[in-house]
């Protein structure tokens, strides 16, 4: 398979992943894109004042001030980010990361089409005086790595050649991420692909994987790759009125939910827009699971994952669409899950039962219970008796007229 529209052949990247130069850790000055890439590129969206409803909605500032996801790094698989957007601006916001499209570059700080840039800004963006959007976890790090010229508007998923998609998981991983967005599917399970999950999940790496926009209105909807992999939360997007997003996919492989109907993010290079699919959903998920390892660094990604499930809302709806529920920021990281084992209750020694003296119980009961009747009958008798000896003398006095 190769990726749509990128510029180059599939072996042309296999070329460029086998001599990866070493990790850089600190950005460039400016991610102005290579010469003659994002020529015909989107211009910014508009800048928006208001609070987004799928902040509302989540309500990401009940999390405690002090966790914002600072000290995690989140990868995300796409189609780069612009790290000049004022919300992605700051020293350290965005990585230079790894561009796996263009020859001879190797930063992917840049973006043509806004798709990564909005999922970035989803996690992580920074808050800015006079803007009501903010990312789920403003003090993560994002590690971009461009595979991918999808534009934001595409809502099938994209064919990406799976020697550079496992080529960028295990970068991801390398490079030190601890979750790892991927907002682009696969419909085959290709084992380049199998193979570079369970390296990211042998090294505690959190792969988090949109559950795709293909559902199909009559039928069974194709499985999604990586979100079907074990071990890998796939997410599906859910709309203002808690509905699931008619296009987000449907499947045992969607383990939880999160907004992705005009759901608000960044756009490349300044302003905002609104999106809808599984990709921007999954990048709500990221950005708890960066404040989970934020707020627990010791927590283990698979531990991670559970929580995530355990303290989602439930959604109005069966699991194959919405899994576990909403994603719920402030309790993933305020609810802890119990890990002490169950208390060992004492052994219950058996009654040794008499059947003689159970006998005689059952006889000594039967008569206790006669004697109650005896007494209540004769009780009722002595009533009778009373009532006729008050009401016969008075009759005969009032020569029985009322």
């Amino acid at each position: 398979m190769t990726a749509r529209g990128c510029r180059w052949t599939a072996a042309a990247a296999g070329a460029l992943l086998a001599g990866l130069p070493a990790i850089a850790s600190a950005p460039p000055a400016s991610a102005v894109p290579p010469a003659g890439l994002c020529q015909n590129a989107e211009p910014g969206g508009a800048a928006v004042n208001k609070l987004p409803w799928a902040q509302t909605w989540l309500a990401p500032e009940r999390v405690p001030p002090r966790i914002t996801g600072r000290g995690v790094t989140v990868a995300v698989i796409d189609s780069g980010v612009d790290a000049d957007h004022p919300q992605l601006r700051e020293r350290g916001a965005v990585l230079p990361g790894r561009d796996l499209l263009t020859p001879g570059d190797t930063r992917a700080n840049f973006d043509c089409v806004s798709h990564g840039t909005a999922v970035a800004s989803i996690i992580a963006a920074r808050p800015v005086r006079g803007i009501g959007f903010r990312g789920i976890a403003p003090g993560a790090r994002i590690l971009p790595i461009r595979v991918s010229e999808r534009d934001a508007s595409e809502q099938q998923g994209e064919a990406v050649d799976a020697t550079v998609f496992a080529g960028a998981i295990r970068y991801a991983v390398d490079a030190g991420a601890s979750v790892i967005n991927i907002s682009l599917s696969m419909y085959a399970d290709q084992k380049p692909v199998r193979d570079a999950v369970r390296y990211a999940q042998r090294h505690d790496a959190l792969i988090v994987a949109a559950a795709g926009n293909a559902h199909a209105q009559q039928g069974a909807d194709p499985i999604t790759y990586p979100a079907a992999y074990p071990g890998v939360l796939g997410v599906g997007a859910m709309t203002i009125d808690s509905s699931r997003l008619q296009s987000s996919q449907v499947g045992s492989y969607v383990d939880i939910s999160a907004p992705g109907g005009g759901v608000l993010a960044a756009t490349r290079v300044s302003g905002h827009r609104y999106y809808d699919g599984t990709s921007f959903a999954a990048a709500f998920v990221s950005g708890t699971a960066a404040l989970v390892r934020s707020a627990d660094p010791q927590l283990p990604a698979s531990a991670v994952a559970n929580r995530l499930i355990a303290t989602a809302t439930p959604a109005a709806g069966p699991a194959d669409q919405y899994g576990a529920g909403v994603v719920n920021p402030y309790r993933a990281v305020q609810d802890s899950l119990g890990t002490a084992k169950p208390a060992v209750l004492p052994r219950v020694r058996p009654v040794q039962v008499d059947p003689v003296a159970e006998r005689r119980t059952a006889v000594r009961n039967a008569a206790i219970q006669d004697g109650r009747r005896i007494a209540v009958l004769a009780g009722v008798c002595a009533a009778l008796v009373i009532a006729v000896a008050i009401v016969v003398p008075l009759g005969r006095r009032r020569r029985w007229r009322a």
